[in-house]
């Protein structure tokens, strides 16, 4: 029996749209195909003035999205090109003129949370995580960019909380924070979100283009050039046993070098 390969699919229902994260066997982890598909359905639906609202969900109930396909990591020749051709991909959805919603059961982490902060309304099921343990897990970094935004949607200190002690924070904490819009038991969350989306489809779109655009350009502004961190961190030992443990399925060691 084959398995279907992992995709991202759009659904177009009148002015919604609906992106699915659609690889549930990895917990919806993200392929480099996949990246570049999100692109592709961002840049379509952002010429269709047809579409009003987008809702982005994972596939299953385990996962929004877990983070990327670690694999992939073996075979980049510059892995910290990497961060910066994501930092496209997220552009792209960051300046969507609609607005959007993250639907998210159980994991929003690595790239899933990324995703979850590039959207513009989160609802959440109460036992959802959210967090970038790349500290424990891969020992790699993120983008000024990627820093800037999940900072100003999240705070600094629950962002370093997040990445200086891999620590996961569950759903009501970041519903205290406004980070959520709401939470939902599984068997409400898709009603609530179609609700949210009703809502925000019967208002006018110029002024929701201009108010989230612009603010998606203030949040860019005046952006640091880290360059030299993301290669020292890209191209550390440590990064390299992080990718190997993970895929042998062991801790890593690390040796800060």
């Amino acid at each position: 029996m084959t398995s279907t390969p992992p995709s991202v699919d759009l659904a177009i229902d009148g002015a919604l749209a609906r992106i699915t994260f659609n690889n549930p066997a990895a917990r919806n982890a993200l392929t480099w195909p996949m990246y570049e598909e999100l692109q592709r359905i961002c840049d379509n639906i952002a010429k269709d003035p047809e579409i009003r609202v987008a809702i982005l969900r994972g596939a299953g109930d385990k996962a929004f999205v877990s983070g990327s396909d670690i694999q992939q990591f073996v075979d980049l020749q510059e892995n910290e090109a990497y961060e910066v051709a994501v930092d496209a991909i997220f552009h792209s959805l960051q300046h969507l003129p609609i607005p959007t919603i993250a639907l998210i059961e159980g994991l929003a982490v690595g790239s899933g949370l990324l995703i979850a902060t590039a959207c513009d309304f989160r609802i959440a099921t109460p036992d959802a995580r959210f967090g970038i343990p790349v500290a424990r897990t891969l020992g790699n970094c993120l983008s000024p960019s990627n820093l800037s935004w999940i900072a100003a949607h999240l705070g600094v200190p629950m962002v370093k909380r997040m990445l200086l002690t891999a620590e996961l924070i569950k759903a009501p904490e970041l519903l205290s924070n406004s980070y959520l819009y709401s939470t939902a038991l599984p068997q409400d969350i898709q009603r609530d979100t179609e609700a949210l989306a009703i809502k925000l489809a019967a208002l006018a779109p110029i002024t929701q283009k201009a108010s989230k655009v612009t603010l998606a350009r203030l949040m860019e502004s005046n952006l640091p050039d880290c360059t030299e961190l993301m290669r020292e961190t890209y191209n550390s030992a440590d990064f390299k046993e992080g990718v190997n443990a993970f895929l042998e399925g062991r801790s890593p060691q690390w040796i800060g070098k």
